[in-house]
């Protein structure tokens, strides 16, 4: 009786992930079709070649094939029309005009890029390699670091190994021997760089023309300036390539990153959208940073858990202990946006357990503001975060309130946030 009530729950399971994966597809149709009715600009959005634009089109794509439903649940992508595409396809140019009118210094800073995976679709990785080595002045590339973080999938093993072998006096392979998480795969694969700039990038990008450079320009001014690319979408199911506007990184009180607003009149100076946007928060992993630097300012939090609020812990800490955060319109990378199925449970956890980090380490007294969000996590535990706070006394790292006057005035208290709303 036992062993039938484990099937019963185990096949329940697999209906309602499948049933789940339906209901998306779905959806995600539905709302393709009702976008497609809007008026776009032609020139605004990079298409598929002819071949693999009728392949995609939305009304005569099969949403209930296997092979597409099993690449979307595992990966979060459309692994067919990966599939067919070249590892080495050109993407749209995204930049703005003025920017193909900079010049940036003949010796540049070297760059160690890493690049963790697990689990990750091959091509989709594959991709973003030959995209960084095709689109990489050799000389500043001194080395592409992937972390294998305990894939399980047998295509991420000898077949990666083969297929590197092209770039094999670029590329060093390091496998962790247990599931470690981005963050802790990131510090692995950052002890193990030689590189003067460290850069990381998702396994699911494919850089644009020109994109390290701007960003090792900005460095070798200003060693404590930290920057990112400005991210152009790859969507999940279509994997067109469409460029993002001019935005800035934030969040609330949620502790939930979302893209700001840049103004016009923001980018009005002699550098007009070529300016480098001050941003109050990274959007993930997609950035570059000295190596010494991020070294001196404590790397990341090595005790967090998966991924998740890193990029917000480490936002504030460059603000507050003396460095600068920027993004900068003349780099462009394409970023897969996923629909993620896997693990869902264990990456909610992780994220609740790093976020309470960076609250009790950083937010001062403004931590009662995420409490008042999420009131059923006051009491909920975090480990230790003595060291972390040793490394904030040792850096003479300012307030948070000198963060919200100096950096994100625009984040606002509760009590701000009601009392505006009466004034309106």
């Amino acid at each position: 009786m036992r062993n039938v009530t484990i099937l019963c729950l185990l096949y329940g399971t697999l209906t309602l992930g499948i049933v789940s994966v339906l209901l998306y597809v779905r959806f995600h149709r539905d709302h393709e079709s009702s976008w497609q009715k809007k008026p776009q600009e032609p020139a605004t959005i990079w298409k598929l070649d002819k071949k693999l634009q009728q392949q995609a089109i939305r009304k005569n794509f099969n949403y209930t094939d296997p092979e597409f439903l099993h690449g979307l649940s595992t990966y979060g992508l459309n692994t067919i029309i990966s599939k067919s595409l070249d590892n080495q396809r050109n993407v749209p140019d995204t930049r703005d005009k003025m920017c193909l009118q900079k010049r940036y210094p003949t010796r540049l800073p070297t760059a160690s890029v890493v690049i963790c995976f697990h689990n990750e679709e091959f091509n989709t990785l594959f991709r973003t390699v030959s995209s960084v080595m095709n689109l990489t002045p050799h000389q500043i590339l001194e080395e592409i670091i992937l972390v294998d973080d305990m894939s399980e999938f047998d295509d991420l093993k000898d077949k990666l190994d083969y297929h590197l072998e092209i770039f094999r006096e670029k590329i060093k392979v390091i496998r962790t021997k247990k599931r470690e998480g981005l963050i802790r795969a990131r510090l692995i694969g950052a002890v193990r760089a030689s590189g003067d700039v460290l850069v990381f990038l998702d396994s699911h990008c494919e850089v644009n023309r020109v994109w390290l450079e701007p960003l090792l320009a900005a460095i070798a001014k200003d060693r404590k300036m930290v920057v990112c690319p400005m991210l152009d979408s790859i969507d999940h199911m279509t994997l067109d390539y469409y460029p993002s506007p001019v935005v800035r990184g934030a969040f609330n009180w949620h502790l939930q990153f979302k893209w700001d607003t840049v103004f016009s009149y923001e980018m009005d100076g002699p550098e007009g959208p070529t300016t480098p946007i001050r941003s109050p928060a990274m959007s993930g992993g997609i950035f570059a940073i000295n190596r010494h630097y991020f070294n001196e300012i404590g790397q990341y939090d090595k005790e967090m858990n998966l991924w998740g609020a890193e990029n917000l812990e480490l936002s504030l800490r460059i603000w507050m202990c003396g460095g600068q955060l920027f993004i900068l319109p003349c780099s462009r990378v394409g970023h897969v946006d996923r629909h993620i199925t896997q693990n869902i449970t264990q990456i909610i956890k992780a994220l609740r357990y790093n976020n309470l980090r960076l609250v009790h380490v950083w937010l001062d007294e403004y931590k009662e503001q995420f409490f008042l969000q999420r009131p059923d996590l006051k009491s909920a535990p975090y480990g230790n975060i003595s060291e972390r706070v040793e490394l904030r006394r040792r850096l003479g790292c300012k307030s948070f309130q000198w963060y919200l006057d100096t950096v994100f005035p625009e984040l606002e208290t509760l009590d701000e946030m009601k009392a505006n709303n009466l004034h309106q």
